[in-house]
Protein backbone atom coordinates (compact mmCIF):
# COMPACT_ATOMS: atom_id res chain seq x y z
CA UNK A 1 0.00 0.00 0.00
CA UNK A 2 1.48 3.38 -1.03
CA UNK A 3 2.07 6.12 1.53
CA UNK A 4 -0.53 8.34 -0.17
CA UNK A 5 -3.25 5.67 0.01
CA UNK A 6 -2.32 4.87 3.61
CA UNK A 7 -2.55 8.54 4.56
CA UNK A 8 -5.91 9.01 2.84
CA UNK A 9 -7.26 6.02 4.78
CA UNK A 10 -5.96 7.55 8.00
CA UNK A 11 -7.97 10.74 7.45
CA UNK A 12 -10.82 11.07 9.89
CA UNK A 13 -10.73 12.88 13.24
CA UNK A 14 -8.75 15.82 11.84
CA UNK A 15 -11.24 16.36 9.02
CA UNK A 16 -14.17 15.97 11.41
CA UNK A 17 -12.59 18.60 13.64
CA UNK A 18 -12.21 20.94 10.67
CA UNK A 19 -15.81 20.34 9.62
CA UNK A 20 -17.10 20.97 13.12
CA UNK A 21 -14.98 24.07 13.72
CA UNK A 22 -15.73 25.77 10.40
CA UNK A 23 -19.15 26.98 11.44
CA UNK A 24 -20.34 30.29 12.79
CA UNK A 25 -16.84 31.10 14.08
CA UNK A 26 -15.71 31.23 10.44
CA UNK A 27 -18.76 32.07 8.34
CA UNK A 28 -20.01 34.80 10.69
CA UNK A 29 -17.22 35.89 13.02
CA UNK A 30 -14.22 35.71 10.65
CA UNK A 31 -16.15 37.40 7.86
CA UNK A 32 -17.41 40.11 10.21
CA UNK A 33 -13.88 40.59 11.56
CA UNK A 34 -12.59 41.41 8.10
CA UNK A 35 -15.64 43.46 7.18
CA UNK A 36 -15.53 45.68 10.27
CA UNK A 37 -11.89 45.84 11.36
CA UNK A 38 -9.81 44.87 8.31
CA UNK A 39 -6.40 43.20 8.34
CA UNK A 40 -5.87 43.93 12.04
CA UNK A 41 -8.07 40.94 12.94
CA UNK A 42 -5.73 38.44 11.34
CA UNK A 43 -3.58 38.58 14.47
CA UNK A 44 -6.22 37.42 17.01
CA UNK A 45 -7.35 34.69 14.60
CA UNK A 46 -3.81 33.33 14.25
CA UNK A 47 -3.10 33.67 17.99
CA UNK A 48 -6.35 31.92 18.99
CA UNK A 49 -5.58 28.99 16.69
CA UNK A 50 -2.00 28.83 17.97
CA UNK A 51 -2.70 29.04 21.70
CA UNK A 52 -5.59 26.56 21.64
CA UNK A 53 -3.76 24.00 19.52
CA UNK A 54 -2.15 22.04 22.40
CA UNK A 55 -5.48 21.35 24.11
CA UNK A 56 -6.94 19.67 21.03
CA UNK A 57 -3.67 17.88 20.23
CA UNK A 58 -3.65 16.42 23.77
CA UNK A 59 -7.02 14.79 23.12
CA UNK A 60 -5.68 12.98 20.06
CA UNK A 61 -2.43 12.09 21.84
CA UNK A 62 -4.16 10.68 24.92
CA UNK A 63 -6.50 8.49 22.88
CA UNK A 64 -3.85 7.04 20.58
CA UNK A 65 -1.53 6.16 23.44
CA UNK A 66 -4.08 4.82 25.94
CA UNK A 67 -6.80 3.67 23.49
CA UNK A 68 -9.27 5.43 25.81
CA UNK A 69 -11.23 8.65 25.39
CA UNK A 70 -10.21 11.90 27.02
CA UNK A 71 -13.32 11.56 29.19
CA UNK A 72 -11.68 8.51 30.80
CA UNK A 73 -8.64 10.71 31.41
CA UNK A 74 -10.81 13.21 33.26
CA UNK A 75 -12.23 10.40 35.39
CA UNK A 76 -8.70 9.25 36.20
CA UNK A 77 -7.91 12.76 37.45
CA UNK A 78 -10.89 12.58 39.77
CA UNK A 79 -14.65 12.32 39.40
CA UNK A 80 -15.15 16.01 40.18
CA UNK A 81 -13.34 16.88 36.94
CA UNK A 82 -15.66 14.63 34.99
CA UNK A 83 -18.68 16.29 36.61
CA UNK A 84 -17.29 19.66 35.55
CA UNK A 85 -16.94 18.49 31.95
CA UNK A 86 -20.47 17.04 32.15
CA UNK A 87 -21.80 20.47 33.19
CA UNK A 88 -20.12 22.22 30.26
CA UNK A 89 -21.41 19.54 27.89
CA UNK A 90 -24.94 19.87 29.23
CA UNK A 91 -25.06 23.61 28.56
CA UNK A 92 -23.60 23.18 25.07
CA UNK A 93 -26.01 20.35 24.26
CA UNK A 94 -29.13 22.49 24.61
CA UNK A 95 -27.78 25.71 23.12
CA UNK A 96 -25.03 25.37 20.54
CA UNK A 97 -26.66 22.59 18.51
CA UNK A 98 -29.92 24.53 18.28
CA UNK A 99 -28.07 27.69 17.25
CA UNK A 100 -26.16 25.85 14.51
CA UNK A 101 -29.36 24.37 13.07
CA UNK A 102 -31.07 27.79 13.10
CA UNK A 103 -28.30 29.35 11.00
CA UNK A 104 -28.22 26.37 8.63
CA UNK A 105 -32.01 26.42 8.24
CA UNK A 106 -31.87 30.11 7.37
CA UNK A 107 -29.18 29.49 4.75
CA UNK A 108 -31.22 26.61 3.32
CA UNK A 109 -34.29 28.84 2.95
CA UNK A 110 -32.21 31.55 1.27
CA UNK A 111 -30.43 29.13 -1.04
CA UNK A 112 -33.68 27.64 -2.36
CA UNK A 113 -35.79 30.83 -2.11
CA UNK A 114 -38.07 29.30 0.50
CA UNK A 115 -38.65 32.54 2.37
CA UNK A 116 -42.21 31.56 3.24
CA UNK A 117 -40.93 28.55 5.19
CA UNK A 118 -40.62 29.13 8.91
CA UNK A 119 -37.14 28.59 10.33
CA UNK A 120 -38.41 26.00 12.81
CA UNK A 121 -39.86 23.85 10.02
CA UNK A 122 -36.70 24.13 7.92
CA UNK A 123 -34.73 23.13 11.01
CA UNK A 124 -37.05 20.15 11.56
CA UNK A 125 -36.29 18.92 8.04
CA UNK A 126 -32.56 19.28 8.65
CA UNK A 127 -32.82 17.46 11.98
CA UNK A 128 -34.63 14.58 10.25
CA UNK A 129 -32.17 14.39 7.35
CA UNK A 130 -28.99 14.61 9.42
CA UNK A 131 -30.34 12.20 12.05
CA UNK A 132 -31.14 9.65 9.33
CA UNK A 133 -27.68 10.03 7.76
CA UNK A 134 -25.94 9.55 11.10
CA UNK A 135 -28.08 6.61 12.20
CA UNK A 136 -27.77 4.75 8.90
CA UNK A 137 -24.18 5.59 8.06
CA UNK A 138 -22.63 6.09 11.50
CA UNK A 139 -18.96 7.04 11.76
CA UNK A 140 -17.88 5.53 8.45
CA UNK A 141 -20.47 7.53 6.51
CA UNK A 142 -19.61 10.68 8.45
CA UNK A 143 -15.93 10.31 7.67
CA UNK A 144 -16.48 9.48 4.00
CA UNK A 145 -19.04 12.21 3.42
CA UNK A 146 -16.89 14.86 5.04
CA UNK A 147 -13.90 14.00 2.85
CA UNK A 148 -16.12 15.06 -0.06
CA UNK A 149 -17.82 18.02 1.67
CA UNK A 150 -14.58 19.51 3.01
CA UNK A 151 -12.96 19.16 -0.42
CA UNK A 152 -15.88 21.01 -2.07
CA UNK A 153 -15.87 23.62 0.68
CA UNK A 154 -12.13 24.23 0.45
CA UNK A 155 -12.08 24.68 -3.31
CA UNK A 156 -15.25 26.81 -3.30
CA UNK A 157 -13.77 29.12 -0.69
CA UNK A 158 -10.39 29.15 -2.40
CA UNK A 159 -12.08 30.15 -5.66
CA UNK A 160 -14.15 32.80 -3.91
CA UNK A 161 -11.06 34.22 -2.20
CA UNK A 162 -9.14 34.35 -5.48
CA UNK A 163 -12.10 36.03 -7.18
CA UNK A 164 -12.45 38.78 -4.58
CA UNK A 165 -8.69 39.40 -4.61
CA UNK A 166 -8.73 39.58 -8.41
CA UNK A 167 -11.72 41.91 -8.35
CA UNK A 168 -10.02 44.14 -5.81
CA UNK A 169 -11.24 45.75 -2.62
CA UNK A 170 -14.61 47.44 -2.78
CA UNK A 171 -14.33 51.27 -2.83
CA UNK A 172 -14.49 52.81 0.61
CA UNK A 173 -17.19 55.29 1.49
CA UNK A 174 -15.94 58.92 1.35
CA UNK A 175 -14.86 60.04 4.79
CA UNK A 176 -14.66 56.49 6.14
CA UNK A 177 -12.79 56.17 9.42
CA UNK A 178 -11.89 52.74 10.85
CA UNK A 179 -14.01 51.78 13.87
CA UNK A 180 -12.51 52.12 17.33
CA UNK A 181 -11.08 48.72 18.15
CA UNK A 182 -10.63 49.34 21.88
CA UNK A 183 -14.15 50.40 22.83
CA UNK A 184 -16.60 48.03 24.55
CA UNK A 185 -18.13 46.84 21.26
CA UNK A 186 -14.75 46.06 19.75
CA UNK A 187 -13.44 44.24 22.81
CA UNK A 188 -16.61 42.15 23.17
CA UNK A 189 -16.37 41.15 19.52
CA UNK A 190 -12.71 40.26 19.97
CA UNK A 191 -13.57 38.08 22.98
CA UNK A 192 -16.28 36.26 21.01
CA UNK A 193 -13.92 35.73 18.09
CA UNK A 194 -11.15 34.30 20.26
CA UNK A 195 -13.55 32.25 22.37
CA UNK A 196 -15.00 30.45 19.34
CA UNK A 197 -11.86 30.34 17.18
CA UNK A 198 -11.38 27.66 16.03
CA UNK A 199 -13.94 26.27 18.49
CA UNK A 200 -14.57 25.86 22.22
CA UNK A 201 -11.95 23.94 24.24
CA UNK A 202 -14.47 21.32 25.39
CA UNK A 203 -14.53 20.04 21.80
CA UNK A 204 -11.19 18.34 22.55
CA UNK A 205 -13.29 15.56 24.07
CA UNK A 206 -15.19 15.27 20.79
CA UNK A 207 -11.97 14.84 18.81
CA UNK A 208 -10.86 12.20 21.28
CA UNK A 209 -14.05 10.16 20.78
CA UNK A 210 -13.72 10.37 16.99
CA UNK A 211 -10.18 9.05 17.42
CA UNK A 212 -11.54 6.15 19.48
CA UNK A 213 -14.04 5.36 16.75
CA UNK A 214 -11.35 5.61 14.07
CA UNK A 215 -9.20 3.10 15.93
CA UNK A 216 -12.14 0.69 16.04
CA UNK A 217 -12.98 0.94 12.35
CA UNK A 218 -9.65 1.33 10.59
CA UNK A 219 -7.77 -1.55 9.02
CA UNK A 220 -4.61 0.56 9.08
CA UNK A 221 -2.33 0.49 12.12
CA UNK A 222 -2.10 4.13 13.11
CA UNK A 223 1.00 5.30 14.93
CA UNK A 224 0.89 8.35 17.17
CA UNK A 225 2.96 10.24 14.61
CA UNK A 226 0.50 9.41 11.82
CA UNK A 227 -2.51 10.30 13.99
CA UNK A 228 -1.04 13.68 14.90
CA UNK A 229 -0.09 14.32 11.27
CA UNK A 230 -3.70 13.72 10.20
CA UNK A 231 -5.05 15.95 12.98
CA UNK A 232 -2.54 18.70 12.17
CA UNK A 233 -3.74 18.69 8.57
CA UNK A 234 -7.33 19.27 9.68
CA UNK A 235 -6.27 21.91 12.21
CA UNK A 236 -4.17 23.86 9.70
CA UNK A 237 -7.04 23.67 7.20
CA UNK A 238 -9.34 25.16 9.84
CA UNK A 239 -6.99 28.09 10.45
CA UNK A 240 -6.49 28.67 6.72
CA UNK A 241 -10.21 28.79 6.00
CA UNK A 242 -10.67 31.30 8.82
CA UNK A 243 -8.24 33.57 7.00
CA UNK A 244 -10.10 32.97 3.71
CA UNK A 245 -13.34 34.17 5.29
CA UNK A 246 -11.58 37.21 6.78
CA UNK A 247 -10.13 38.15 3.37
CA UNK A 248 -13.52 37.75 1.70
CA UNK A 249 -15.20 39.98 4.30
CA UNK A 250 -12.45 42.58 4.07
CA UNK A 251 -12.38 42.78 0.27
CA UNK A 252 -16.16 42.99 -0.13
CA UNK A 253 -17.36 44.99 2.88
CA UNK A 254 -14.58 46.86 4.70
CA UNK A 255 -14.99 50.61 4.49
CA UNK A 256 -18.47 50.54 2.96
CA UNK A 257 -20.22 51.44 6.24
CA UNK A 258 -22.67 48.59 5.55
CA UNK A 259 -24.85 47.89 8.57
CA UNK A 260 -24.33 44.21 9.41
CA UNK A 261 -27.08 42.35 11.21
CA UNK A 262 -26.43 40.86 14.62
CA UNK A 263 -28.71 37.96 13.69
CA UNK A 264 -26.59 35.08 12.36
CA UNK A 265 -29.16 33.99 9.76
CA UNK A 266 -29.69 37.49 8.40
CA UNK A 267 -25.97 38.15 8.44
CA UNK A 268 -25.22 34.98 6.46
CA UNK A 269 -27.78 36.04 3.85
CA UNK A 270 -26.24 39.52 3.74
CA UNK A 271 -22.81 38.06 3.17
CA UNK A 272 -23.90 35.80 0.31
CA UNK A 273 -25.75 38.61 -1.46
CA UNK A 274 -23.00 41.18 -0.94
CA UNK A 275 -20.38 38.76 -2.26
CA UNK A 276 -22.56 38.20 -5.30
CA UNK A 277 -23.02 41.93 -5.86
CA UNK A 278 -19.26 42.43 -5.68
CA UNK A 279 -18.22 39.52 -7.91
CA UNK A 280 -21.25 39.01 -10.12
CA UNK A 281 -24.55 37.12 -10.06
CA UNK A 282 -22.91 34.13 -11.73
CA UNK A 283 -20.95 33.51 -8.51
CA UNK A 284 -24.07 33.16 -6.33
CA UNK A 285 -24.28 29.33 -6.54
CA UNK A 286 -20.61 28.93 -5.61
CA UNK A 287 -20.84 31.25 -2.63
CA UNK A 288 -24.22 30.00 -1.42
CA UNK A 289 -23.19 26.36 -1.67
CA UNK A 290 -19.94 27.06 0.17
CA UNK A 291 -21.83 28.82 2.97
CA UNK A 292 -24.47 26.08 3.23
CA UNK A 293 -21.86 23.28 3.08
CA UNK A 294 -20.00 25.04 5.89
CA UNK A 295 -22.98 24.99 8.22
CA UNK A 296 -24.43 21.63 7.12
CA UNK A 297 -21.17 19.81 7.83
CA UNK A 298 -20.86 21.63 11.15
CA UNK A 299 -24.37 20.54 12.17
CA UNK A 300 -23.65 16.94 11.21
CA UNK A 301 -20.36 16.69 13.10
CA UNK A 302 -21.62 18.58 16.17
CA UNK A 303 -24.76 16.42 16.35
CA UNK A 304 -22.66 13.25 16.17
CA UNK A 305 -20.09 14.53 18.67
CA UNK A 306 -22.59 15.73 21.28
CA UNK A 307 -24.37 12.37 21.12
CA UNK A 308 -21.14 10.42 21.51
CA UNK A 309 -19.70 12.55 24.29
CA UNK A 310 -22.97 12.55 26.26
CA UNK A 311 -23.12 8.75 26.16
CA UNK A 312 -19.47 8.44 27.14
CA UNK A 313 -19.87 10.86 30.06
CA UNK A 314 -22.95 8.98 31.33
CA UNK A 315 -21.15 5.66 30.97
CA UNK A 316 -18.20 6.93 33.04
CA UNK A 317 -20.37 8.60 35.68
CA UNK A 318 -22.76 5.65 36.03
CA UNK A 319 -20.68 2.58 35.04
CA UNK A 320 -23.16 0.08 36.49
CA UNK A 321 -25.77 1.01 33.89
CA UNK A 322 -24.66 -0.97 30.83
CA UNK A 323 -27.38 0.49 28.58
CA UNK A 324 -25.08 3.36 27.58
CA UNK A 325 -22.79 0.87 25.83
CA UNK A 326 -25.48 -0.68 23.63
CA UNK A 327 -25.43 0.10 19.91
CA UNK A 328 -29.02 1.30 20.09
CA UNK A 329 -28.03 3.99 22.61
CA UNK A 330 -26.35 6.01 19.85
CA UNK A 331 -29.55 5.95 17.79
CA UNK A 332 -31.59 7.02 20.81
CA UNK A 333 -29.13 9.82 21.62
CA UNK A 334 -29.23 11.17 18.05
CA UNK A 335 -33.04 11.24 18.06
CA UNK A 336 -33.38 12.63 21.59
CA UNK A 337 -30.99 15.52 20.94
CA UNK A 338 -32.68 16.23 17.61
CA UNK A 339 -36.08 16.44 19.31
CA UNK A 340 -34.91 18.48 22.29
CA UNK A 341 -32.99 21.01 20.23
CA UNK A 342 -35.86 21.38 17.77
CA UNK A 343 -38.14 22.13 20.73
CA UNK A 344 -35.60 24.70 21.92
CA UNK A 345 -35.73 26.34 18.47
CA UNK A 346 -39.53 26.27 18.33
CA UNK A 347 -40.01 27.58 21.86
CA UNK A 348 -37.05 29.93 22.34
CA UNK A 349 -36.10 31.12 18.84
CA UNK A 350 -36.71 34.72 19.91
CA UNK A 351 -34.30 34.24 22.83
CA UNK A 352 -31.70 32.18 20.98
CA UNK A 353 -29.17 34.96 21.48
CA UNK A 354 -29.57 34.68 25.26
CA UNK A 355 -29.12 30.91 25.13
CA UNK A 356 -25.97 31.21 23.06
CA UNK A 357 -24.73 33.91 25.46
CA UNK A 358 -25.12 31.38 28.30
CA UNK A 359 -23.11 28.80 26.39
CA UNK A 360 -20.49 31.44 25.58
CA UNK A 361 -20.18 32.36 29.24
CA UNK A 362 -19.78 28.74 30.38
CA UNK A 363 -17.27 27.96 27.61
CA UNK A 364 -15.18 31.06 28.35
CA UNK A 365 -15.14 30.64 32.11
CA UNK A 366 -14.17 26.97 32.08
CA UNK A 367 -11.85 27.02 29.04
CA UNK A 368 -8.61 27.57 31.05
CA UNK A 369 -9.54 24.83 33.51
CA UNK A 370 -10.40 22.39 30.72
CA UNK A 371 -7.07 23.23 29.08
CA UNK A 372 -5.28 22.47 32.34
CA UNK A 373 -7.19 19.18 32.67
CA UNK A 374 -6.12 18.18 29.16
CA UNK A 375 -2.49 18.89 30.01
CA UNK A 376 -2.73 16.85 33.22
CA UNK A 377 -4.07 13.83 31.33
CA UNK A 378 -1.06 13.69 28.97
CA UNK A 379 1.70 14.31 31.53
CA UNK A 380 0.34 11.91 34.13
CA UNK A 381 0.80 8.22 34.76
CA UNK A 382 -1.52 7.19 31.90
CA UNK A 383 1.07 8.04 29.23
CA UNK A 384 4.70 6.82 29.15
CA UNK A 385 7.22 9.68 29.40
CA UNK A 386 8.64 9.19 25.85
CA UNK A 387 5.13 9.69 24.41
CA UNK A 388 4.28 12.74 26.48
CA UNK A 389 4.33 16.22 24.87
CA UNK A 390 7.72 17.81 24.35
CA UNK A 391 8.80 20.88 26.32
CA UNK A 392 7.86 23.33 23.55
CA UNK A 393 4.28 22.07 23.39
CA UNK A 394 3.98 22.21 27.17
CA UNK A 395 5.20 25.82 27.22
CA UNK A 396 2.68 26.67 24.50
CA UNK A 397 -0.08 25.07 26.57
CA UNK A 398 0.82 27.24 29.59
CA UNK A 399 0.80 30.32 27.37
CA UNK A 400 -2.58 29.19 26.08
CA UNK A 401 -3.96 28.84 29.60
CA UNK A 402 -2.70 32.33 30.48
CA UNK A 403 -4.20 33.67 27.26
CA UNK A 404 -7.60 32.06 27.91
CA UNK A 405 -7.59 33.05 31.60
CA UNK A 406 -6.92 36.70 30.78
CA UNK A 407 -9.80 36.85 28.31
CA UNK A 408 -12.14 34.90 30.63
CA UNK A 409 -11.47 37.30 33.51
CA UNK A 410 -11.87 40.35 31.30
CA UNK A 411 -15.09 38.92 29.86
CA UNK A 412 -16.51 38.35 33.36
CA UNK A 413 -15.41 41.85 34.41
CA UNK A 414 -17.22 43.38 31.45
CA UNK A 415 -20.39 41.42 32.25
CA UNK A 416 -20.34 42.54 35.87
CA UNK A 417 -19.43 46.13 34.94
Amino acid sequence: MSKAVRFIKSLGPGLLFASMAIGTSHLVLSTKAGAQYGWLMIFPIVLANLFKYPFFEFGVRYTHVTRNSLIQGYLNLGKRYLWLYALVTLVSTFTILAALYVVTAGLFSNLFDLFHLETSFAALGLFALISALLIIGRYQFLEGALKVIISILFFALLLTTVLVLFKGQVPQKPGFTPPDFFNETGVLFLISLIGWMPTAVEASGWVSLWSVEKLKKTDVTLTLKAALKEFNLGYCLTALLAIFFLVIGLMTLYGTATELSGNAVTFADQVVRLFTAHIGNWAYPIIAIAAFATMFSTCMTAHDAISRVSLDVLDKLFPHNSSYKKKSSYVIAILVFALINWLVIAAFSANMGDLVALATFVSFVFAPLLGWMNLKTVVGKDIPIPLQPQKGLRVLSYLGMFFLTAFALYYCWMLVG
